[in-house]
């Protein structure tokens, strides 16, 4: 991790697992880089997705980026065309947005284009989600649950780990999702 969780999330930080969530959370804190420096650890990820020859640089947009790197930490496959977050709506099998659970994906639209992060929580009106590329960072933003379009599961190769399942389900402590901004 490169910085610590926020701290109504630190007990992800003691979760068993998902893979995926595990391999992202080893993430949490990741920044580009000021001015014409690259993040190493970014374009590492392009490596590993073999998409070194489009990832120049860490200005290039990187959620999905993120999610196939970590997706590939897991042993799972990812979709066709992982470098775009849209693809990330065909990821595994579909899930109802009242069922997100920890892990799952969320993919949303945005202005300009599509946005992809994993489910980390909930609130009344957002969900949480530990992705790339938000705020040039992987950390934990709320986004509204209305935004959401797709929720996706990974495609367990034994069975769901049994720790899995809806996290914050009140979490309306004061001031969480103000202090967290939304991307």
């Amino acid at each position: 991790m490169y910085q610590p969780l926020p701290l109504a999330f630190a007990n992800l930080a003691h979760e068993p697992g998902p893979k995926i969530l595990l391999a992202a959370l080893a993430d949490h804190g990741l920044r580009e880089l000021p001015g014409a420096a690259n993040s190493p650890r970014i374009l590492e990820m392009a490596f590993q997705a073999h998409a070194g020859s489009y990832y120049k640089s860490d200005a290039t947009p990187w959620c999905a980026l993120a999610m196939t790197s970590w997706v590939l930490t897991a042993g799972f496959v990812p979709p066709r065309d992982p470098l775009a977050a849209k693809s990330w709506a065909t990821f595994g099998t579909p899930v109802a947005l009242e069922d997100a659970a920890l892990g799952d994906i969320l993919v949303m639209e945005r202005p300009g284009g599509n946005h992809v992060t994993m489910y980390a929580g909930e609130d009344d009106h957002n969900y949480y989600g530990l992705g790339g590329n938000q705020g040039d960072c992987v950390c934990i933003a709320p986004f509204l649950k209305a935004r959401i379009t797709h929720v996706r599961r990974c495609a367990w190769k034994v069975a769901q780990p049994t720790n899995i399942g809806k996290r914050f389900p009140g979490l309306v402590v004061a001031g969480v999702a103000a202090k967290l901004k939304e991307y």
